[in-house]
């Protein structure tokens, strides 16, 4: 294929438009040799920076929790108690009521129990472990959604640079356009028609420069809150990138790798289990449960006796060994509902996954069909501005013979701007639906975008435009 930048730069006619038109894909070719950042920089920025991906991480270590916090259940518990008392009393001796005596009464116990027979608490435990693989599996898909997010913010401000440079190269080129027809009508060689049509021209380019200085600026704005800091340079996407079908060929085996593969079918998959796991747990509540414990006490006891003699302490100690045996006959109906509860939830998630997987094979199949089309139009686009420079060629010599008026100029003009740009928009649209593709089918991972990087030309920069609103 050949190469947009050559194509632009071959010799043309040497008009002012002309003229235009070569400052404008020079500015796109020679660029200053200054550092700047490219994509994988800027992702590992947002890796550390990006607030919804910090979210998901403490989201998931959250999640994680629920193994250990099902699994006490099933561990030994250590409890005890301790206990003390004094009690003021009066002993009545002889109908006479004696002097007040002081009775004390210090206890504690301790208790070991071990569940020995507890279905629901096994159930929980399984369902724990299928709502963190789950959360895994989220956790992972907004890691591959932060590498979509950075290229496609990344791609918008190259997107919105080359859209700022056409309309630079029009206003351009169009005020010199301008100023021959001033000329021409002030020597009588053209009617103020002529004036009047591209002064018009003019200031409407002035408009959507002006527009696209703005979108520009603001495009800077989505990267600065993905990483959390400020950009002023960005390294442009090289023309050698290869723009290729995707591979394989076949749509139904990529279709195939997204039901196997992609993270929201995995994480819906591991809720449903999560949900049936929960549905037995739930039954099992109907289940009778058995603990093994056992249990020391000791109670020690001082003061007077009964009779107003000192009795001095009294040790009690208690070692006793028990099985319990926990039947739950009736709860209110409590059980019955939960288990009601728990069956919804497993046709819930049952649908989910059904609809999880019916969004992914359409997803896949239209990005598919969108990176095969956007390779065809690439090769089209760069056609077209070959023919447009042709076109503009023979229309600004029909102009100068005067078979052609004014008009038909800046609208040879502008039909060339627009095919640059259209140009450019296609190759960021066939990278940005390539990750996609590769997202949808759980594949994407760093090493996709380390790939991508090696196309980023740290030599040819974007320097952001500060739009007239923020100055």
């Amino acid at each position: 294929m050949q190469q947009y930048n050559t194509l632009i730069v071959r010799p043309l006619k040497q008009s002012t438009t002309m003229k235009a038109i070569a400052l404008f894909s020079a500015s796109l070719l020679f660029a200053p040799m200054v550092a700047a950042e490219n994509m994988l920089d800027v992702y590992k920025t947002a890796k550390d920076n990006d607030a919804v991906l910090g979210a998901a991480n403490a989201s998931y270590a959250a999640s994680k929790e629920l193994v250990p916090q099902a699994r006490s259940r099933l561990l030994p518990t250590l409890g005890g108690s301790v206990n003390t008392s004094k009690t003021d009393r009066s002993i009545f001796i002889g109908g006479q009521t004696g002097p007040s005596e002081m009775f004390n009464d210090n206890s504690w116990n301790a208790q070991l129990r071990q569940p020995v027979l507890n279905l629901a608490s096994w159930y929980t435990l399984g369902s724990a472990k299928s709502s963190v693989e789950a959360a895994s599996m989220q956790l992972e898909a907004e890691n591959q959604d932060l590498v979509v997010r950075v290229i496609e913010a990344y791609l918008n401000i190259l997107r919105t640079k080359d859209r700022l440079d056409t309309t630079d190269a029009e206003v351009t080129a169009v005020k010199r356009q301008l100023e021959q027809v001033q000329q021409r009508f002030e020597v009588g060689l053209v009617a103020i028609t002529d004036v009047l049509e591209s002064q018009a021209v003019y200031d409407s380019t002035v408009v959507r420069r002006i527009q696209a200085e703005s979108d520009h600026d603001i495009s800077f704005e989505t990267l600065s809150t993905l990483t959390g800091r400020s950009y002023d340079k960005l390294a442009r996407l090289s023309q050698s990138l290869p723009i290729v079908n995707p591979n394989p060929k076949d749509e139904e085996a990529w279709v195939g790798t997204a039901m196997s593969s992609n993270l929201g079918i995995k994480a819906a998959a591991a809720q449903l289990a999560a949900a049936k796991s929960d549905v037995r747990a739930r039954r099992s509540d109907h289940l009778p449960t058995i603990d093994a414990t056992a249990t020391y006490a000791e109670n020690v006891t001082g003061g007077q006796n009964f009779f107003g003699a000192n009795a001095g302490d009294t040790t009690t100690e208690n070692t006793i060994y028990a099985l319990q045996l926990s039947v739950p006959l009736y709860q209110g109906g409590v059980i019955r509902s939960r288990v009601r509860e728990a069956n919804a939830r497993v046709t819930q998630s049952r649908e989910q996954l059904l609809n999880q997987k019916r969004l992914v094979t359409r997803n896949t199949r239209n990005l598919f069909k969108s990176v095969a089309t956007d390779v065809v139009r690439v090769d089209a686009r760069l056609k077209a501005i070959r023919s447009a420079q042709s076109a503009l060629e023979a229309t600004e010599t029909g102009y100068e013979v005067g078979t052609r008026n004014i008009v038909d100029v800046l609208q040879a003009q502008q039909r060339l701007f627009s095919s640059q740009f259209d140009y450019a928009d296609s190759r960021y649209n066939y990278v940005l639906n390539l990750m996609r593709l590769k997202q949808s089918t759980g594949k994407l991972t760093q090493e996709d975008l380390e790939e991508l990087n090696q196309f980023v030309d740290d030599n040819d920069l974007v320097e952001r435009v500060v739009s007239l609103s923020s100055r």
